[in-house]
């Protein structure tokens, strides 16, 4: 019997039991829909990770107040105060720097504008921040020396904090808000940088007035680093971490007692960890399409069980094993590649509101529709094998004695 015969049969077959094949087949298409939709969300996240890294400049330096310990974790996380504002001072005399950005953050402020609110993270800074951070303004200007010097009540909102207390760039501008109950007045708002995350929602005060006002404290919890040519971003690095041990008066057998990270070393690390997060939820798809696929097995041994006297009757008038064995095979796998169909259209339609729930731009890949069809395949083959060999392997005296 030719392949395209045994294809003919199976289909026939199939068709007559609609419900139980589209039964058998849901499993795969749950499994394939998950498969491509999970890749496109865990790609996505991985894409907006590295934009938004990289948006932040190829020649940037972040020195992190408190050192790192065995395992990863910096010492007193949130909390060091190693830094200093006469560190960035020392930092950007340093030759190869082009600009330095003295940062002091205070999470969870209440920003207030009429009767509008919102949440979001306060970053005291200087006007380099700009610079250092490749940030531009899309209505008003950033900080200057003179508000920075004399710690004026002036801010900077980024465009998700502005979105949230409900109004626009250019009507917020000259407007005061409070932040904690102090007021402030707008004077810039910057340009978006992709997404929904931190680096749009901000607000960015000078550095001495958030220390006056909210800290009480010349310590920096970090300092952004600016790089004049890219390629030297090693050797300033190296001259970095020496002024600052210098400074920290450091004996040489003691470890830093800050974090020193180049661009790529947060590229690097941002890849790793979208790398595990899509490699999970691949599994998590795999699992799916791998209970799908013991659906398949299940089914098809029922309907071995069930076809005992017709595989007996072929076999008799003249159909060899590879002829029986074919026959189930190729059913499993037009169940599965079928199931793989409707799962990756599934998959493609169920991309987009599944990024928007998690706040990803995720579009489905070929790549992501190969390995799905791919898997599925795998699935159908070694789901119908087994079936396949015990019906071919029935002795067909016995099998037309069968009721």
């Amino acid at each position: 019997m030719s392949l395209w015969e045994a294809v003919r049969l199976a289909l026939r077959r199939l068709r007559t039991n609609r419900l139980r094949t589209a039964l058998t087949a849901l499993g795969v298409i749950i499994g394939v829909a998950a498969l491509v939709a999970l890749i496109a969300v865990g790609q996505g996240t991985q894409a907006r990770l590295t934009s938004r890294i990289s948006s932040l400049g190829t020649n940037l330096l972040s020195v992190q107040a408190g050192a790192v310990i065995s395992g990863g974790v910096r010492g007193a996380a949130g909390s060091a105060t190693t830094l200093s504002r006469d560190d960035a001072a020392a930092l950007a005399a340093l030759p190869g720097v082009a600009a330095v950005a003295p940062e002091m953050p205070v999470s969870n402020v209440l920003v207030v504008s009429g009767r509008n609110n919102t949440t979001t993270q306060l970053v005291g800074t200087t006007q380099d921040e700009a610079h250092v951070r490749n940030y531009e303004t899309q209505a008003g200007a950033f900080l200057t020396e003179h508000e920075v010097r004399a710690g004026l009540r002036v801010a900077v909102l980024g465009p998700a904090t502005v979105a949230d207390l409900n109004t626009t760039p250019t009507a917020i501008i000259g407007h005061s808000v409070t932040i904690n109950g102090i007021p402030f007045q707008v004077i810039g708002v910057t340009q978006p940088k992709g997404g929904s995350g931190a680096a749009d929602d901000v607000v960015f005060t000078p550095v001495t007035a958030v220390q006056s006002r909210f800290t009480g404290s010349r310590t920096l919890r970090a300092i952004g680093v600016s790089v004049q040519d890219p390629s030297q971003l090693g050797a300033v690095s190296a001259q970095v971490s020496e002024v600052l041990r210098q400074r920290h008066r450091l004996p040489a057998s003691a470890p830093d007692d800050f974090t020193l990270a180049s661009q790529n070393q947060l590229l690097a690390v941002a890849a790793d960890q979208a790398a595990i997060l899509r490699n999970f939820l691949i599994g998590i798809a795999a699992i799916a399409l791998l209970v799908g696929g013991i659906g398949i097995a299940n089914t098809m041994l029922v309907s071995v069980r069930e076809r005992v006297r017709e595989i007996g009757t072929r076999k008799a008038i003249g159909a060899r094993r590879r002829d029986v064995g074919r026959q189930f095979l190729v059913e499993a796998v037009i169940v599965t590649l079928g199931g793989a169909l409707v799962g990756v259209l599934l998959g493609v339609l169920a991309t987009g509101p599944v990024g928007r729930a998690v706040t990803v731009t995720a579009y489905p890949s070929l790549g992501a529709i190969g390995l799905a069809f791919g898997s599925a395949l795998v699935v159908g083959v070694v789901a119908g094998y087994w079936p396949a060999r015990q019906a071919a392997s029935l002795n067909p005296v016995e099998a037309l004695r069968h009721e």
